[in-house]
């Protein structure tokens, strides 16, 4: 499995980030567990939950993904050997949304007694909170990291603005700062005017302030596959995406990817590696086949005139 440094850390996580959003509700046990194992045998280490996993889920009430994560490391004895991310700040079962820092703390702990864990490797800050002050949201995350239950911070669903805000006030108070930033983002461009509420998409602003900051911060892209709709007939393009160079960029990758002996989805993937700023996917599986699909777009190797080709693609 390559690896990619983590913004500021010093520390090279894998290139392909395992997303365990329904590990425990959608996705069953035995077959959560085999995944796992599978991207593990595969070289890789990041793996993705949140507290809020999956609340939204049939019999989901939140906390489920951590719960079953906790399982399989106990299980298998290998918490020394993965870097393991969860994100606080959304609400779910008996959990408003926010920032504030005794919601923090408290659902920090919470994560890890979920998870089996002492610390988490990183921790994000699921949603921009404008009512709580910065200063008292990342206070708060010192304290967790002073306390050894955090080593990094990270940032979800925030503008490139409020990144930076976040940057000096961590710089003022001697803060932790954000090391990665985890946003919607794939191949194709949101139409002009997308909502996503509550979710943010990359848009040009961030994609540069990471490209500028890429020594300090690295993006993260959630959702990068769109639900399988680059290679699924029963998964149409979401209307958020179907813009005026929609067309136009779905034949350039599937050009690309004929070209490659690829899928689709790989040479999305395998797009967001090779870009400026280097973007690590989030991925999601839920059988064997698409897990090894996944890990296929490690193969495949995009040349500059690739990228050309998909970069330049507009209707």
């Amino acid at each position: 499995m390559r690896t990619i440094p983590l913004g500021h850390t010093g520390v090279e996580v894998s290139a392909l980030c395992l997303g365990a959003m329904y590990f425990g509700t959608r996705t069953g046990e035995a077959t959560s567990l085999a995944l796992l194992d599978q991207y593990v045998a595969a070289g890789g280490t990041f793996i993705d939950t949140a507290n809020i996993y999956a609340h939204w889920a049939e019999g989901g009430q939140g906390g489920e993904s951590e719960t079953l994560l906790g399982r399989w490391m106990k299980q298998r004895g290998n918490r020394a050997d993965l870097f393991i991310a969860s994100k606080v700040g959304f609400e779910y079962t008996g959990v408003d949304r926010g920032l504030s820092a005794g919601r923090i703390e408290a659902e920090c702990d919470k994560s890890l007694r979920r998870l089996g864990v002492e610390t988490i490797d990183l921790y994000y800050a699921h949603v921009d909170d404008r009512a709580t002050p910065l200063d008292e949201t990342l206070a708060a995350f010192d304290r967790l990291v002073q306390a050894g239950k955090v080593r990094y911070v990270g940032a979800s669903n925030y503008t490139a603005w409020r990144l930076e805000e976040a940057r000096a006030v961590s710089a003022a108070g001697g803060y932790p700062v954000f090391c990665g930033v985890q946003q919607r983002h794939t191949y194709l461009r949101p139409k002009p005017g997308a909502d996503f509420d509550p979710q943010l998409a990359a848009n040009d602003d961030l994609l540069d302030f990471c490209r500028v900051r890429s020594a300090e911060i690295t993006l993260l892209a959630y959702s990068p596959l769109l639900g399988g709709a680059y290679t699924r007939a029963d998964r149409p393009v979401p209307a958020e995406y179907a813009g005026p160079d929609t067309d136009a960029r779905l034949a350039a990758l599937r050009a690309v990817a004929a070209a490659h002996g690829a899928t689709p989805n790989q040479v999305v993937l395998a797009w967001m590696l090779h870009s400026d700023p280097v973007v690590i996917p989030v991925f999601a599986a839920s059988t064997p086949q698409q897990m090894a699909e996944n890990l296929g777009a490690l193969d495949v190797a995009l040349s500059p005139g690739d990228m050309a080709q998909l970069n330049g693609a507009s209707g």
